[in-house]
């Protein structure tokens, strides 16, 4: 319980009378798997997270690398979208494309 605001994409859920473990889920939160903790010991829980790919901070605050941000999935399903843009970014090339003069109205930009 201690380690586990050290590691990303991890949440703890408290459900009285029911043996720990750990549920894995995909990016849709459908469960893929169930593996039982009840019998392990914390070292052994920390490096069976580490096989599944959690990403573990030094310390809880710290940040999460950008190739980290979806594990322990090994691919993100959004990893072929373009980056995020800005509506300022977004409405700016819309003018551009729509407006072939929209750079000689923009001068002073």
């Amino acid at each position: 319980v201690q380690d586990i605001p050290l590691y990303h994409n991890l949440v703890m859920k408290h459900i009285p009378g029911a043996d720990p473990e750990l549920v894995l889920l995909n990016h849709y939160y459908e469960e893929l798997d169930r593996i039982a903790l009840s019998d392990m010991t914390r070292s052994e829980i920390n490096e069976l997270l580490e096989k599944l790919g959690f990403y573990k901070k030094a310390q809880p605050e710290d940040e999460v690398p950008e190739e980290f941000r979806f594990s322990p999935a090994k691919d993100s399903p959004f990893k072929d979208e373009p980056p995020y843009k800005s509506s300022t970014s977004s409405v700016a090339t819309e003018n551009a494309s729509s407006e072939p003069d929209a750079e000689v109205k923009h001068t002073d930009l």
